[in-house]
């Protein structure tokens, strides 16, 4: 569990590659930025993971020393809700991001779990849960235990992740932990955070179903989101004020509820919006 409120990016921010840092470099150059937070993206991997064992040890020996909570975002490429071969391969993937997360000591595998296609939403879950459970014992076979698996919220409505499958799913798999997107929900459901209690609902939701640490300990994403009919359409910075969901009211039910979640910027100016989130919620504190 994290010890207070983290904030990182999603990825290496921009201003690091210009420096032509080295993966093993991103945790000094975040400490330097006040933030401790880091979610390495594996985005594109296959079967097998797509990063030297030395290099994954290093990343993490270098976010112990300064002080970066660390986690792995899994590939694109997974999806549960596919046909059998799709699914059997989608395993391998998230088993590869798992095994890295191990390497590295990476605290949870961000995943999307895939789109519902022409099959009914019930029938979809059931796949997911079934793949999901089928993950976490080839892990267990494979020693990985500490880390967790994370599914996350999804912002397109064609896209199997609302906040009730993604805490039923966690309900029933052990060794998972949902991954709260604010602005995946707030493109869902078409604006859905405009007040505190809109964000203070989900709180509440998830504290009901998963219980008081579960909700403490939240792993999320947050960024402005432009969004139409269909959910989700393009990310945008905390500077633009046209677009929501405003990340001070979710900041004032952290304090509220003395939260201590890590939450990963996925803002277009990554590492910028993590630090503004973080003086936000510092402001609140106060």
């Amino acid at each position: 569990m994290a010890d207070r409120p983290r904030f990182g990016p999603a990825g290496v921010p921009p201003s690091f590659r210009r420096l032509k840092a080295a993966l093993e470099d991103v945790p000094k150059l975040l400490q330097k930025e006040g933030l401790d937070a880091f979610e390495y993206q594996a985005v594109r991997w296959g079967g097998k993971p797509q990063i030297k064992r030395e290099v994954a040890e290093k990343l993490g020996s270098e976010a112990e020393k300064h002080d970066v909570w660390l986690s792995l975002h899994g590939s694109y490429f997974i999806n549960f809700c596919g046909e059998k071969n799709v699914i059997e391969a989608s395993k391998q993937r998230l088993i590869a991001c798992a095994t890295a997360a191990e390497w590295m000591n990476a605290h949870i595998v961000v995943f999307h779990p895939g789109f519902y296609g022409k099959k009914e939403p019930k029938e979809v879950f059931r796949n997911c849960l079934e793949a999901l459970k089928d993950v976490v014992e080839s892990m267990k076979t494979l020693g990985i235990k500490k880390v967790k698996i994370g599914p996350e919220t999804m912002g397109k409505q064609s896209q199997f992740g609302s906040l009730e499958e993604i805490l039923k799913l966690c309900e029933e798999v052990e060794q998972t932990q949902p991954v709260i997107d604010w602005a995946h929900l707030h493109a869902r459901d078409k604006g859905r955070f405009r007040t505190i209690e809109d964000f203070r609902k989900v709180v509440e939701e998830i504290e009901n179903r998963l219980g008081t640490e579960a909700v403490k300990d939240m792993h999320c994403h947050f960024t402005k989101v432009e969004f139409t009919e269909k959910g989700e359409k393009r990310h945008h910075t905390l500077d633009e004020a046209e677009y929501g969901p405003d990340f001070t009211l979710l900041a004032k039910v952290i304090v509220e509820f003395k939260l201590r979640p890590v939450i990963i910027s996925e803002s277009p100016v990554l590492d910028v919006d993590a630090v503004k989130m973080r003086d936000i919620l510092q402001r609140e504190i106060r």
